[in-house]
């Protein structure tokens, strides 16, 4: 069983930047491939960026060139750096693992979840 909790959003203006961590429990952290997903009012619910155990990376079309993930296995932790942040950025925020070293681009593909955290972009 894995815990999964993220925290750093927030309101920040049109063009700033913020940070998200995602905390996780188990010893097994490394193993995991991870997950950024993002949910706005009446949207489904879309992955922002991915990062396999061996830290290979996927981005959504929508935040490549501006967002960054990476992980530090050795804290437990996943990190989710958004630059140039835009109006349609705002949405919860959610992080995800799945038990497998691949990244799955579906929600679907993933075992566990944070509760979210707020991000919302003022314009």
């Amino acid at each position: 069983q894995v815990q999964l909790v993220e925290s750093g959003g927030g309101l920040v203006q049109a063009g700033g930047s913020l940070r998200l961590s995602c905390g996780a429990s188990g010893r097994t952290f490394g193993r995991y491939a991870m997950g950024w997903f993002r949910q706005a009012p009446g949207k489904e619910r879309e992955m922002v960026a991915g990062i396999s155990s061996g830290r290979s990376t996927y981005y959504g079309d929508s935040v490549k060139g501006r967002f960054t993930i990476s992980r530090d296995n050795a804290k437990n932790t996943m990190y989710l750096q958004m630059n140039s942040l835009k109006p349609e950025d705002t949405a919860v925020y959610y992080c995800a693992a799945r038990s497998v070293v691949n990244i799955a681009t579906s929600p679907s593909g993933y075992d566990y979840w944070g509760q979210g955290t707020q991000v919302t972009v003022s314009s």
